[in-house]
């Protein structure tokens, strides 16, 4: 009987091993998968120019061309952060979808579906997924720190047809149902919310005329965290 025992447990045992072994391959084949996927697209890059406000973003319209869903290319200096992004018509279709529309556990940067395509929405809010390898938003957590947030004061986005600058002004830890922050048409209490209830903040002179951009991931700080990173448009 203990025989008996013992290799129903040994059995178990392997097969434990087993799945541990198959998730791990599985996570690693994930990330490699989105590894090539992220140097493919980094060749259609836009390329900064000295022109302040070029008419035309190449690599922009070339990533459009491959995928209509293509709104632009998000650029976030001395992070892992630069990367193109896009819009579907509800916020799921690219948790779990590569850029090209096939599974993908990193899934890819989308905008809000409820935002306007051409930021003219008073708060675009932009998603990514917080891996554990740095990828997507994996590295939107170094502005926790406060001297990483201090040094780190800009992030460029590119559209099709202009290209322009984010002033990073706030640094959040917020729930995942936070009225304020994913509301793309906030009220006029916004900026006074983002300032009392950021973890970093600075004044970069916004008022409540301009518009914004929110840069969201998950946190694991409580339950239902989340880390967002405010930006004005300039």
């Amino acid at each position: 009987m203990k025989k008996i025992i013992r290799a129903v447990i040994a059995v178990a045992l392997l097969g434990v091993l087993a799945f541990c072994g198959f998730k791990i391959w599985n996570e690693t084949e994930a990330y490699r998968g989105e590894s090539d996927l992220h140097r493919q697209l980094l060749q259609m890059k836009p390329v900064p120019t000295e022109d302040p406000d070029p008419d035309v973003n190449q690599g922009v319209l070339d990533l459009e061309a491959r995928n209509s869903d293509t709104v632009g290319w998000l650029t976030v200096p001395n992070t892992n952060i630069d990367y193109p992004f896009v819009q579907a018509a509800d916020n799921d279709f690219y948790l779990r979808r590569d850029f090209h529309g096939a599974y993908a556990l990193a899934g890819t940067l989308f905008m809000d579906y409820r935002c306007a395509k051409d930021f003219a929405s008073r708060n675009t809010i932009i998603y990514g997924h917080h891996m554990k390898n740095g990828s997507m938003f994996g590295t939107l957590k170094k502005f926790r720190d406060k001297d990483f947030f201090a040094a780190n004061r800009t992030a460029v986005i590119y559209l099709p047809d202009q290209t322009f600058t984010l002033d990073l002004f706030a640094f959040m830890m917020i729930r995942s149902n936070d009225a304020m922050l994913y509301n793309h048409e906030p009220d006029d209490g916004f900026l006074t919310y983002v300032e009392q209830n950021a973890r970093h903040y600075r004044d970069v002179g916004a008022t409540a005329d301009d518009s914004f951009v929110t840069l969201s991931t998950c946190a694991y700080e409580f339950e239902g965290a989340r880390m967002a990173l405010v930006g004005r448009i300039r």
